[in-house]
């Protein structure tokens, strides 16, 4: 067996990747939870998570590989309750990069991590041959404040599914430049530290937070099904798309259930709290067209009421998922 680009899609492929060789040797009672951030005990609890960037093209409408890198891993951190900190960042640049480009990722980075309230601590660079591409690996360091407790294996039947905002926009602008096609869509990549702090000081009860990445909100969901025990049922009438994603998708045939996004995310809140939430996430400047979109359910997978009331099963993404986005 070799590898193949569908093993770094984030569906099956890459599920059955985890399990059949890393999970085989790395695995822990820690690690074993699958959840965007370890959540560890060192002076009290932290969340630390890992994460690489491959972006292709780097530079594109709303963002760049570096920016990406930090809110990538911001986001994980965020989404364990985490207060975010400290950041290391590891770069692979292939001969022949061009420095001003390097510099302005950097640059990225340094002024990302200023909004997001984080500093970088540490890092490290290789060259290697190749033709001018680069990658980079972020790690992020969090506390998480005495109380808080946000995990997939807190959701519960009844629990009210919210998602941040429209799906797509990420993946439908990175692929519209890789294709050379025009587009006013612009990606959504974002810290959103602004979301889960306003969740938390508003007093609500989270569950579980995922940030809705690769994969898309498919494969997302599914995992947080399979971890919690509980089934999903989606509505597919209140899951916000743009006009223009929507266009988009029907001349591509892409389904936005599983395209890519870098400022999305979903949180799973007791029923008695989804109203005060929604309200809440609707405040911040990245959750303006958030929805409640589903519910926790007893069973298990993820199945969607469509628009015509029938049902379907939203399984994991198959086979790999483009634009390559981390």
């Amino acid at each position: 067996m070799e590898i193949t680009m569908a093993h770094g899609s984030g569906g099956r492929a890459s599920a059955e990747l985890m399990a059949r060789v890393f999970g085989k040797y790395f695995r822990n009672d820690i690690l074993d939870r699958m959840e965007d951030s370890a959540v560890l005990e060192a002076c009290g609890k932290i969340a630390f998570s890992t994460d690489s960037f491959v972006v292709s093209p780097p530079v594109f409408a709303g963002g760049d590989i570096g920016k990406l890198s930090i809110c990538g891993t911001v986001n994980d951190l965020l989404m364990m309750g985490a207060v975010p900190e400290y950041i290391a960042c590891g770069f692979i640049l292939e001969e022949g990069l061009d420095i001003a480009l390097l510099e302005k990722v950097v640059e990225s980075m340094a002024n990302t991590a200023n909004e997001a309230g984080v500093k970088i601590v540490a890092g490290d660079t290789k060259v290697v041959e190749g033709r001018g591409g680069l990658y980079i690996n972020t790690s992020g360091l969090g506390r998480i404040p005495e109380g808080r407790n946000v995990s997939a294996a807190n959701i519960k039947d009844g629990d009210i599914v919210l998602l941040s905002g429209n799906l797509g926009d990420h993946h439908a602008c990175v692929l519209s430049a890789r294709m050379g096609i025009r587009s006013s869509i612009k990606s959504d990549c974002a810290c959103l530290g602004d979301i889960t702090k306003a969740l938390f000081e508003g007093g609500v009860c989270v569950s579980a937070m995922r940030d809705v990445t690769r994969g898309g909100i498919g494969t997302v969901l599914n995992e947080l099904a399979e971890a919690s025990g509980c089934g999903i049922e989606l509505d597919e009438s209140e899951i916000p798309i743009s006009s223009e994603v929507k266009g988009f998708c029907s001349i591509l045939g892409l389904d936005p259930l599983y395209m890519g996004n870098e400022g999305k995310m979903v949180a799973f809140v007791p029923q008695q709290d989804a109203e005060k939430a929604l309200a809440l996430v609707k405040s911040t400047g990245n959750g303006k067209n958030a929805a409640a979109i589903g519910k926790a359910v007893k069973g298990k997978g993820v199945v969607i009421k469509t628009r015509l009331g029938g049902t379907r099963i939203v399984d994991v993404l198959q086979g790999e998922g483009l634009p390559r986005i981390c």
